[in-house]
């Protein structure tokens, strides 16, 4: 039984190493970090209630899961592949655009969600 429970710890703490990595080494990780801060505070400043604050947390998960997800494939692609081919670059490519849709799909619900509080916050 505690060897279950030490090799859960050290799954932990290859999750952890993985997020370092990522927060470290991706650029895109500084825009997702300031996208997510700036989203969670001014839903918490309009006061959202808890469904759309929830939605909110589940399409920022999605976004950082692409991240992570087109990382892992990028290092995948680069280990397989270590020159350049064009099925490495279809690869990379779509990893990229899983990205982008799932950021694209996030500023639209946070328009959705946020725009309509945000406006009367505002005045308008």
């Amino acid at each position: 039984m505690m060897d279950f429970f030490i090799s859960r710890i050290h799954s932990f703490g290859h999750a952890f190493c993985g997020l370092g990595y990522v927060l470290r080494t991706q650029k895109n990780a500084y825009i997702h970090s300031l996208a997510t801060i700036l989203v969670i505070c001014i839903a918490l400043w309009l006061r959202i209630p808890a469904s759309d604050f929830a939605i909110l947390i589940l399409t920022i998960g999605t976004v950082w899961t692409a991240e992570f997800i087109n990382t892992s494939l990028e290092a995948v692609v680069d280990l397989a592949s270590p020159e350049k081919h064009p099925l490495a670059k279809v690869g990379k490519d779509v990893g990229a655009a899983a990205v982008l849709i799932a950021a694209m799909s996030s500023v639209i619900i946070g328009l959705i969600i946020l725009g309509p509080a945000l406006l009367r916050k505002l005045g308008y």
